[in-house]
């Protein structure tokens, strides 16, 4: 069996599901279940013996220790992170603590776990830290996508937050010899987003006839990755990868926000249109964000050339899916801005943190 970090969140949950279906094998899935992680995202897993949930904090290193030595998981999947920049620059307390010493005590666990095992079981072991593009900061308009190699320029609390771990990792692997891999990818999409990054949120306030907000111009550029296509690579990667090296994982989608909000309001005026008329009426510039990146694009050839790798959505199809995933899981969404996904943990955890 693996254990997966974060298990609940947008990402993660779609990596549990994803590798299940794919592979069949047994997820032991840990997470905080804090504002972002959402149960609902795993109720088609209910009653599946292959996935074992446990509540728990990656900072805590007794339950860490018990689990691994309890599970004896043949890898780990660490996605546990504080992720939203609004939020690292309103709050980066709460970042520094879950992505860099979160991510230090997982590591510490993983290298006494590791350190005890024997023949076969060491040297199969894994520990894939999946990671960011907004470590390597900003590019101009004709500046190269990112590569590996691209030194690192974080520009948030929240890139800086995971600059740190992503360091704190390549030196377990070099001190230690910790078996690691390390993905940075770009911006991810598709179902069980939380509705405070841009294209859940957009979705979400063009149903409600609410103003759609846009960051200063419109104009920054990022490259979008479709989810599933983000979860195979993973996969990929912790198959075939090789130990102590990066790989980035994007969609070769560099895309400018404007853009992305225009495509979303043209699908819903086709597929839910409104009486109110056009939902690009809803359109609103406001004031850019401090530090606010102006552009990111992943260079990929690494982990197609070297893992065979690509993804399969154009941004066409995958945006398509997800603004009929949201369509048609309009619930899902209203539990989670009301916050009613919250009573399932408050009635089988109470008021534990």
């Amino acid at each position: 069996m693996i254990l997966v970090t974060g298990g609940a969140g947008f990402i993660g949950a779609n990596f549990v599901l994803d590798w299940l279906a794919q592979t069949g094998e047994p997820v032991v899935n840990l997470d905080k279940l804090t504002y972002a992680g959402n149960l609902e995202n795993l109720a088609s897993l209910d009653g599946d013996v292959r996935h074992a949930f446990v509540r728990g904090d990656i900072c805590d290193r007794g339950l860490l220790d018990s689990l691994l030595a309890e599970r004896q998981p043949r890898a780990i999947v660490h996605f546990a992170a504080e992720s939203h920049v609004d939020r690292s620059i309103h709050g980066p307390g709460e970042f520094i603590r879950t992505n860099i010493e979160g991510t230090f005590t997982l590591l510490e666990a993983a290298r006494a776990y590791w350190g005890g095992l024997a023949g076969a079981a060491r040297q199969d072991f894994r520990f894939l830290h999946v990671s960011t593009d907004e470590v390597y900061g900003s590019l101009g308009p004709q500046d190269p996508p990112f590569a590996e190699t691209k030194a690192y320029e974080p520009n948030s609390p929240y890139s800086a937050s995971k600059a740190a771990s992503d360091h704190l990792v390549r030196a377990y692997h070099h001190t230690y010899g910790l078996p690691t891999l390390t993905t940075n990818c770009s911006n991810n999409y598709g179902p069980y987003q939380f509705p405070e990054k841009l294209i859940p949120l957009v979705i979400a306030n063009a149903l409600a006839g609410k103003s759609l907000p846009i960051y200063g111009d419109g104009m920054n550029v990022r490259d979008w990755l479709y989810v599933g296509d983000h979860c195979a690579a993973i996969r990929a990667v912790l198959a075939r990868g090789r130990t102590g090296e990066t790989y980035n994982i994007g969609g070769w989608n560099e895309m400018p926000n404007l853009v992305i909000v225009k495509t979303i309001c043209a699908l819903l005026d086709e597929l839910h249109p409104s009486g109110a008329g056009p939902y690009e009426r809803l359109l609103t510039f406001v004031k850019d964000r401090p530090g606010h990146d102006r552009r990111y694009a992943i260079d990929a050839r690494k982990i197609e050339r070297e893992l065979g790798w690509r993804p399969a959505e154009t941004f066409e199809t995958g945006i398509g899916k997800t603004v009929r995933w949201y369509l048609d899981h309009q619930d899902w969404v209203a539990h989670v801005q009301s916050g009613a996904y919250r009573e399932w943990v408050e009635k089988h955890y109470g008021a534990r943190p």
